[in-house]
């Protein structure tokens, strides 16, 4: 059975985590993603990492993929991509907004070569003519800070950077929707189009519960319902998170941690009520806990409080429902050898190949050169003048 998007040929010069993982993702679904490496490499391969011989985020953001180096500012590399380009269905980059044109890569040359292409170019702030952070550098954490997501971390008035890229891989899923979105628009038209993610669009959609300002309100409205008694609490071992905001699971709650006396008390009886009260409530949910562990209270309350031991992501390797989901891997690097990553992130009901391990730098020059139609003298050219390695 054929993978949804077998057949597909992806140009991926994305560089660090959003695009790259944007790409990776319809590597999940079948597309044949060529990722064109600058001389020297993405920029994460070169990043501080924990383990030996590679870049962890590399390994992980760069999965289905074949890796070729060609240098776009020696003209003959530019020339390559360019042959590559017209057998090509997709372009991804993230380069600023005033960069492809000087490279002689932006939207309108190449669909003088191919007219039908999807062109994907990523960016921090969008592509606005009239954006003043239009090429301004964008970066996740960037981001967290520009658009609220810091501010609302935390319970002081100190704003908190989110740990884990949060924002660039949401960014990832939204350069794969939106080359899939035009993808079907080819597919129906058989006009290609240029989109526009951008990692500013993502951090605001992340927050669409909030990003709501009604007239009859002022600005700076409260706008995060985390004002109540869910959360994370400490145990006799360990933390749980837990969060029980309907009746029935209000109601387990009381009856687990001993305090049912609450269910007869009509001042909490709505969630609205609990929440305003919930410094009454917290006290009683910490001395309640303290009688059994994170993990045997998940145990007792599975499937009858919303509740889960907080873990460390090491944890995620053996644990029997990430393997059950067919989440974990093993490959084998020549760099790091063999290792444990993530499975397909996107869960299909026909054609199902493995996932292959992310490239070495250039490690598929020759093979993606060759099939494409290059000789093995044209290759032998562009690598002895640094067009190609």
């Amino acid at each position: 059975m054929s993978e949804a998007l077998q057949g597909i040929v992806v140009l991926d010069l994305a560089g660090y985590l959003a695009g790259p993982y944007g790409s990776a993702l319809l590597g999940d679904v079948g597309a044949d993603v060529i990722k064109i490496e600058p001389p020297g490499g993405d920029a994460v391969r070169q990043y501080p990492s924990t383990l030996a011989g590679d870049n962890r985020t590399f390994l992980g953001a760069n999965r289905n993929k074949r890796s070729i180096v060609l240098n776009l500012k020696n003209p003959e590399g530019l020339a390559a991509f360019y042959r590559l380009v017209e057998q090509a269905d997709v372009v991804v980059h993230n380069f600023r907004p005033s960069v492809p044109k000087r490279l002689g890569i932006d939207y309108e040359k190449l669909r003088s070569l191919r007219p039908d292409l999807i062109y994907c170019s990523l960016t921090g702030y969008g592509d606005s003519e009239n954006g003043p952070l239009r090429d301004h550098p964008g970066y996740d954490t960037m981001l967290q800070c520009f658009t609220g997501i810091a501010a609302m971390q935390g319970e002081t008035e100190q704003p908190q950077i989110l740990n884990g890229s949060i924002v660039d891989y949401f960014t990832s899923s939204f350069v794969a929707i939106h080359i899939l979105s035009a993808l079907v628009h080819r597919l129906r038209t058989g006009e290609g189009q240029h989109v526009r993610p951008s990692l500013l669009r993502s951090a605001i959609a992340l927050q669409a519960g909030q990003f709501i300002w009604a007239d009859s309100e002022p600005r700076n409205v409260e706008r995060w319902w985390g004002a109540s008694y869910s959360g994370i609490y400490p145990t006799k071992e360990g933390h749980l998170y837990l969060q029980a905001t309907t009746p029935a699971f209000w109601r387990s709650l009381c009856e687990f941690l001993g305090f049912p006396e609450l269910l007869e008390d009509p001042r909490f009886d709505t969630l609205t009520k609990r929440a305003a009260l919930r410094e009454e409530i917290k006290p009683l949910i910490r001395e309640g806990l303290k009688k059994h562990t994170a993990h045997e209270w998940e145990e007792l309350m599975l499937g009858k409080v919303p509740c889960i031991a907080v873990r460390t992501i090491d944890e995620m390797f053996d644990h029997p429902q990430v393997l059950a989901e067919g989440l974990v891997v093993e490959h084998e690097s020549p760099k790091v050898g063999k290792y444990k990553s993530m499975g397909k992130a996107i869960k299909m009901g026909v054609g199902d190949r493995p996932t292959t391990r992310a490239p070495m730098l250039g490690e598929h020059t020759d093979e993606v050169l060759a099939r494409l139609g290059f000789s093995e003298g044209e290759i032998a050219a562009l690598r002895a003048n640094g067009a190609a390695a």
